[in-house]
């Protein structure tokens, strides 16, 4: 019973906040509308989690999704602006942060440098740039009107935002669960010398984890420009601790101390259903910045603690 709690406690955690929040607020937070809507909040946070999720498999981290995120956005209405088609312009943003995601992966990778260090150079190294392509300031206008579309409305009941949600995580959990590429990636992470004398390709395949995270990321600038319909250098600000935030509180679920791309999911539901009922409620945002961290501290508490007691 205990392994079984630690393994669903946090599914079971999800379920219990949205029930209290249901039970003080049922008109507005337990409605069907404001869970779809949730979906939707929670779309952009989980695939930049999905990213980070990946590098975590090889035991690394990116501090550079935030600055990629802000790039992709800037860089695509740069390019708008340019003349260049919607489909070119976004083929073009995934390709580069690409780059940016295999340099990352390849420095880590074959020098053995701290990935703080080196993604923490990488990211400010895309900030300057994409300052330099802004001049810093907000990009609007020139944004084609079927390019909004991709982060706007409804499919089949659904926020199109959710829609890019479930194919990206369906995708991923192929990738990092059911395919011998996720088994190698794994195994870096869990032991990085005895994976590379099993014949594991540690550059190459902590290289292929580093672009994952990157284009998610710069998926993520593009979709939130759609959404809002303009581009910011600080857009992506907001995403990098609350990103992992939501990977570490996976880690407490379905598979205990291993990033996995289920919990991720689970992590940023919760992350997104505590600040969708506290803002319903009132809450200031300071202190939904308070309760959410202590929501993290706590899970990741009881998983050490669990641990230690077992």
């Amino acid at each position: 019973m205990t392994g079984f709690a630690r393994q669903y406690g946090t599914l079971f955690a999800l379920v219990a906040i949205i029930a209290a929040f249901s039970i003080v607020s049922p008109g507005a937070f337990g409605s069907m509308s404001n869970l779809i809507n949730i979906t939707q909040q929670m779309t952009l946070l989980a695939i930049v989690a999905i990213g980070a999720t990946v590098v975590m498999a090889v035991g690394e981290f990116d501090l550079s999704t935030a600055s990629i995120v802000s790039f992709g956005g800037i860089f695509a209405v740069y390019l708008f602006k340019l003349g260049v088609p919607a489909p070119l312009a976004c083929l073009l943003v995934l390709s580069i942060a690409a780059l940016f995601g295999a340099i990352s992966g390849y420095v880590v990778s074959r020098f053995q440098v701290l990935s703080f260090i080196a993604t923490l150079a990488v990211g400010t190294i895309i900030g300057g740039i994409t300052f330099w392509i802004c001049d810093g300031a907000t990009l609007l206008g020139d944004i084609p009107s079927g390019f909004r579309d991709i982060g706007r409305g409804h499919t089949l009941g659904l926020p199109t935002l959710t829609w890019w949600l479930i194919a990206i995580a369906f995708v991923v959990w192929i990738l990092l669960d059911k395919l011998e590429i996720g088994r190698k990636l794994y195994a870096i992470g869990g032991n990085r010398e005895a994976a590379r004398l099993a014949g594991v390709r540690i550059v190459s395949n902590t290289v292929a984890a580093f672009i994952v995270s990157a284009v998610l990321a710069a998926l993520v600038g593009i979709l939130l420009t759609a959404r809002i319909g303009s581009a910011n250098p600080t857009g992506g600000g907001g995403y990098l601790l609350s990103a992992y935030a939501a990977v570490f509180l996976g880690m407490t679920a379905f598979r205990e101390g291993e990033a996995n791309l289920p919990g991720t999911v689970v992590g940023a539901a919760i992350i997104a259903v505590v600040g969708n009922g506290l803002t319903i409620l009132g809450v200031s945002t300071f202190l939904q910045d308070i309760i959410t961290g202590t929501i993290i501290l706590a899970a990741v508490l009881v998983r050490r603690i669990g641990q230690g007691t077992a």
